[in-house]
């Protein structure tokens, strides 16, 4: 293998990330209730050698059940069910710093990584939508800013609970009647702007330290969030040259904060369409398209742009929009989408057909080897240390880049063909963080 190699993780979601795979033939809609199925998928990612599964969480279930909801589980519990199957796959769960308290989420990802034996993940979110806020007593999102600088407090008061037992504080010495040596178990007494916690933790320091702590923003506050905190992001980059102006602005801010670039894992994601032609992959990306519910996709645009959208706008271009320091939702994937569709002149049909299959992440139609191109292209380009792969429909879109795609990459020497280790910290070339108290 060469020096620098691929990361890549299986984002899951139900059964596909197209909106209406749900629909198509090729799923079974039923499985998105069925635990089973999220074990099979695992199970498939493990074999490819990903180094994790990943799974996006939201608060709230949508304005449009008539049409689909994105998530039925909680992450957390999902992947733990995951972890009892497979035994070197990471587990990566999105959960708010918006709504939870920060000592509720700090035990739930140390048992997650106890569970897993050092394979859990953290993918920090700030929650950004009105319906969200809505089931915890607020009229409305809270600003921006305000939520980075809550998620800012809230990670650094996980990462002292973590820590709040040492290494080696269990000793269950059954002579001498001593379980831990309570020399080792710290209470950390945290009083800031948003949180008082004493602690400590009532579970051991997670076999990781502390979990994989991942981010998805790419507002410049997510921005400055991820240099100071994340270990990954995933980001969404329709472009290489977009991509490339990421990389590099993200990995530039590392230093100001002690940081090598290794120290972050920069991944977009990828809905790879793969068939054995190029036309067939078009065709089946088009059989999809042909399936979206009109108006499910134009609440989802609504929300995202901040405009009211209706079937009569659909065959003309979007309306004006407000500029991105009016939004306080998601304000990267805002701009993504509002430049898309300027820059290809879309109608907005044309665009809920662009974003049906991943939201604004990166959509490609090819074959096993046009893919793997793909890949490669951004990976030596300087855009991503890896990939997000979002396969459209599920199992067999995972299927078949696990069984077609990934033999190609190993074969140019850009992914692993073994695990090297047992955690996900191993699997991203991390280092386990030193406890505080050590």
């Amino acid at each position: 293998m060469t020096e620098r190699t691929l990361h890549l993780n299986a984002f899951l979601m139900g059964v596909g990330h197209h909106e209406a795979a749900w629909r198509h033939p090729r799923t079974e809609a039923h499985r998105v209730l069925d635990v089973a199925h999220f074990q099979e998928l695992g199970r498939i990612a493990e074999r490819g050698r990903l180094d994790s599964v990943f799974f996006a969480d939201g608060l709230a279930a949508g304005a449009r059940v008539e049409r689909n909801i994105l998530g039925v589980f909680e992450p957390i519990t999902l992947l733990s069910a995951i972890a009892a199957v497979t035994e070197r796959v990471g587990l990566i769960a999105t959960a708010s710093t918006g709504y939870y308290p920060p000592y509720i989420l700090a035990r739930a990802f140390a048992s997650l990584d106890h569970i897993s034996g050092g394979r859990a993940g953290w993918n920090i979110v700030t929650s950004g939508r009105d319906d969200e806020a809505h089931n915890f007593g607020l009229d409305g999102v809270p600003d921006h800013a305000g939520r980075y600088e809550r998620a800012a407090e809230f990670t650094e008061v996980a990462a002292k609970l973590w820590d709040s037992w040492e290494d080696g504080a269990i000793r269950l010495d059954a002579e001498s009647g001593v379980f831990a040596d309570p020399d080792k178990v710290h209470v950390i007494d945290h009083e800031g702007e948003r949180f008082k916690v004493r602690g400590p933790l009532n579970s051991p320091r997670p076999p990781q330290g502390h979990p994989v702590l991942v981010q998805a923003g790419s507002s410049e506050d997510g921005k400055a969030f991820a240099a100071r905190y994340a270990e990954a992001v995933f980001t969404a980059q329709q472009t290489l040259d977009e991509g490339v102006a990421f990389y590099r602005d993200l990995k530039g801010r590392l230093a100001a904060h002690g940081r090598p670039p290794g120290a972050l894992k920069v991944l977009p994601g990828i809905v790879p369409f793969i068939a054995p032609t190029e036309t067939e992959a078009k065709e089946l990306e088009a059989e999809f398209t042909a399936l979206i519910s009109p108006d499910y996709a134009l609440r989802q645009l609504s929300g995202m742009l901040g405009v009211e959208l209706t079937e009569e706008d659909l065959d003309g271009p979007l309306p004006p929009l407000s500029d991105e320091s009016a939004i306080e939702g998601n304000k990267s994937r805002f701009t993504l989408v509002a430049e898309l569709a300027e820059r290809e002149a879309l109608t907005v049909r044309e665009l809920i057909g662009r974003l049906g299959g991943g939201r604004g992440h990166y959509t490609f139609a090819g074959t096993p080897e046009q893919v793997a191109d793909e890949i490669q292209r951004w990976f030596e380009a300087g855009a991503a240390d890896g990939f997000n792969v979002m396969p459209p429909y599920l199992p067999g879109g995972l299927e078949e880049f696990v069984d077609q795609v990934v033999p190609i990459l190993q074969e140019r020497g850009l992914f692993r063909t073994e695990y090297a280790g047992r955690t996900l910290r191993e699997h991203y070339g991390l280092p386990r963080p030193e406890s505080r108290y050590a």
